[in-house]
């Protein structure tokens, strides 16, 4: 009986490991989320998701006892930090949705030999898609060959096999919610060498 109980001792007294949250928004945790610069968006997703840590960390008291520890100067930088930060992640927000909006998604349908085609697409990436999870998509829904080249320019392009550029036009719009403004459909076709 003895071993018994000295190794179920043994046991308990081993260190555990910490369970720690972290934020959802800004990956941090949730006491270090006024430095992330998403302050706003990081308390709603914790009242959300941790009420608990929410009132911790944000009650009245919580913050009256934070902020009765600073100087009267100290409150004030720390006030206009916070303001300048909230309006430098509004700036950076608004400048992203609007790069968004203006992003186009050009669908080339470009003539491979006589009556063999290749679809090129570009500017997905710029909608926030991953191309190559969009390229196997592609390619097990039209049950063809789909890859991801780079273009001359430097970017990047999903080209699939054969002519499916209706097709991934209804994608791109139904699928992926970029507006029908936003998406060209261009043909090109190959020379003939002279």
């Amino acid at each position: 009986m003895a071993p018994e109980a000295a190794t179920s001792e043994a046991v308990t007294n081993e260190p555990q490991a910490r369970h720690i949250v972290y934020c959802g928004v800004c990956t941090l945790p949730p006491e270090y989320c006024e430095f992330g610069g998403t302050v706003k968006k990081c308390q709603e997703w914790l009242e959300k998701n941790h009420p608990d840590m929410h009132e911790k960390l944000y009650s009245e008291e919580a913050v009256a006892a934070t902020l009765s520890t600073l100087s009267v100067d100290a409150q004030k930088r720390a006030a206009k930090d916070s303001q300048k930060k909230e309006a430098k992640a509004a700036a950076a927000e608004a400048k992203a949705a609007e790069a968004k909006a203006q992003a186009q998604v050009l669908i080339k349908r470009v003539e491979r030999n006589k009556r063999k085609y290749v679809t090129a697409v570009s500017g997905l990436e710029a909608h926030g898609m991953d191309l190559k999870k969009v390229a196997k998509e592609w390619g097990k829904k039209f049950a063809t060959g789909s890859s991801v080249t780079k273009t001359a320019s430097g970017g990047e392009e999903v080209v699939v096999q054969g002519d499916n550029s209706d097709e991934i036009f209804d994608w791109v719009v139904d699928v992926a919610g970029v507006p029908e403004d936003n998406v060209d459909c261009i043909e090109d076709k190959k020379k003939k060498a002279t």
